[in-house]
């Protein structure tokens, strides 16, 4: 019995992640230009959104026996999220390169996963606005085919860009601005932030930006630079998880130009920072788990040791993408909602 339940958490702990995936990534045998493209989007249905700040939705919620509560209908900022990923199956729709935002069972499992896991972190900060989009398929980050990658990418952040706009013309009316995304949502984020906020008007009302699960080089931006403090403004945070000890394949073994910020500290350099500092993570089914994990930068990713819960001597798993923001929800939470205040105490 005990070994059973051992196995069992241990399950628990590798289905941290907002994308807790329930099959196996698919891999896509047409070419981009030979799948149907779903139809545009019509940001001003509230069924184009996954999260609106004037509706009950998943974003909302806050984490099980938590002392958490939502506070969208006092928030002054605004917060809009680029979720990750989701459409990681073998299609069940005729649309196979990008998602279509019709696709009811796809749409359950962004809010029950993402949504839920990643999106509520900000509802303490900001109103939360999330978009749905025509997401590209995991396939399009394996794929040895560049021209299928860019094309689903690129339709997705038309997407993305698009709903950006709605929002600015409808919702934002002056507020303050964060930008939170994890993963494919921190490539459409980023580029989101080049084109509308990076020496534009808008960075007067740009708060921060939470660019998680993507390495992200310090020179991403002309004039926005990677957060330095706990408090700084008009910066952006960024990081990739991995088990202490452990670099993918991609990295060069030795010091990059990455930006990695540890979300215990808030800061850049690679002191290790303990568990005692993580107020609260979040686990599966998502519930409230305090002294979640540690963190340390190194080389410019973000290092944790497994996850501090019974059963972590059984886990060995080397990439902790899945987690990067459930690990530290409570820590990112207060930090935004700092954030926030700090900008709006400058602009008294």
């Amino acid at each position: 019995m005990l070994l059973r339940r051992i196995y069992f958490l241990v399950g628990l702990i590798l289905c941290l992640a907002a994308a807790c995936k329930t099959q196996e990534p698919a891999q896509l045998k047409i070419a981009w230009k030979e799948s149907p493209v779903p139809a545009e989007i019509d940001y001003s249905a509230p069924s184009a959104w996954a999260a609106l700040p004037n509706r009950l939705d998943a974003a909302d919620a806050v984490p099980l026996k938590s002392p958490l509560k939502d506070e969208q209908n006092q928030a002054k900022a605004d917060v809009f999220f680029v979720h990750p990923t989701i459409y990681t199956y073998a299609p069940n729709t005729p649309y196979q390169w990008n998602a279509s935002i019709q696709d009811q069972y796809l749409n359950n499992k962004v809010d029950s996963s993402t949504i839920l896991n990643q999106a509520t972190i900000f509802n303490a900060a900001g109103r939360v606005f999330a978009p749905r989009y025509r997401q590209a398929h995991y396939y399009a980050f394996v794929t040895p085919n560049k021209a299928d990658k860019d094309a689903a990418l690129q339709l997705a952040y038309s997407d993305v860009k698009k709903a950006f706009e709605y929002y600015l013309l409808h919702y934002n009316q002056g507020r303050p601005i964060i930008i939170a995304s994890h993963s494919q949502g921190t490539i459409h984020a980023t580029q989101l932030i080049k084109e509308y906020i990076d020496g534009k008007a808008l960075q007067k009302q740009f708060v921060a930006a939470y660019l998680i699960g993507i390495a992200t080089p310090k020179n991403a931006f002309q004039q926005i630079e990677a957060c330095k403090t706990a408090e700084q403004t008009g910066c952006f945070v960024a990081w990739t998880t991995f088990q202490q000890g452990y670099l993918p394949a991609w990295h060069p073994g030795k010091p990059t130009e990455l930006v990695s910020t540890n979300p215990l500290t808030w800061s850049l350099d690679e002191n290790f920072a303990p568990k005692e500092l993580n107020e609260g993570g979040v686990s599966y089914g998502f519930k409230w788990v305090k002294n979640f994990a540690d963190a340390q930068n190194h080389f410019g990713v973000l290092w944790i040791n497994t996850p501090y819960v019974f059963g972590r001597s059984f886990v060995h798993l080397k990439n902790w993408h899945q987690a990067d923001m459930n690990l530290f929800y409570a820590p990112i939470r207060n930090n935004a909602k700092r954030r926030v205040e700090t900008y709006l105490n400058a602009s008294k």
